[in-house]
């Protein structure tokens, strides 16, 4: 469904476009558990067309935020989106991984969710110090992750330059817990 669609920041893409690539975003209700709504990007996936012009915007973007040297990616859809975002800006791809994913050492940043607790971690010595980083996921809902992936990169060094997402969900007011980051949104429902 489209007609809750709110166009924020598009970069280059237009109403139009943002109103075909959102109706490429399938809602499933109840999923995992009621009342939440999946948001489904894999037919957006699907779409070539979409697809590319999704990473286009992206880049744009980070052009727009004085460029990064490194796209973080939040497990697991933000590496599907971060990598060709990284490989369009010949920049380095970092993979923000779920707790127990990756050979020590690592770094670590425990968070709390709606419905308990979850860690990400980063191999440690992977990102340079000073470097100046996307993140990059697919929904921006309450933030919880999306805040843990930015003291994460932090706390390795880097400089979280600002933190990018193709669906922001508004009435759960994740940007809030985002304060003090360049928050940046393709498409925004308020549902």
């Amino acid at each position: 469904m489209t007609d809750d669609i709110s166009v924020v920041a598009l970069a280059g893409l237009g109403p139009a476009r943002a109103a075909e690539v959102r109706a490429l975003i399938r809602d499933v209700p109840d999923y995992p558990h009621p009342p939440v709504v999946f948001r489904d990007i894999m037919p957006l996936l699907a779409d070539g067309a979409a697809f590319a012009d999704v990473v286009d915007a992206f880049a744009r973007l980070a052009e727009a935020d004085g460029g990064v040297d490194v796209v973080a990616g939040m497990e697991a859809r933000g590496f599907l989106l971060g990598a060709p975002l990284a490989t369009r800006l010949g920049v380095g791809f970092l993979p923000l991984r779920k707790a127990g994913k990756l050979p020590p050492p690592v770094e670590r940043e425990d968070y709390e969710l709606e419905y308990g607790s979850a860690s990400i971690e980063v191999r440690t010595g992977t990102l340079a110090p000073g470097a100046r980083v996307l993140v990059v996921d697919d929904v921006l809902a309450t933030g919880g992750t999306a805040q843990a992936a930015a003291r994460l990169v932090e706390r390795c060094g880097g400089q979280v330059v600002a933190l990018a997402f193709l669906l922001e969900l508004g009435a759960l007011g994740g940007r809030r817990r985002l304060a003090g980051h360049t928050v940046e949104t393709l498409l925004r429902v308020e549902s």
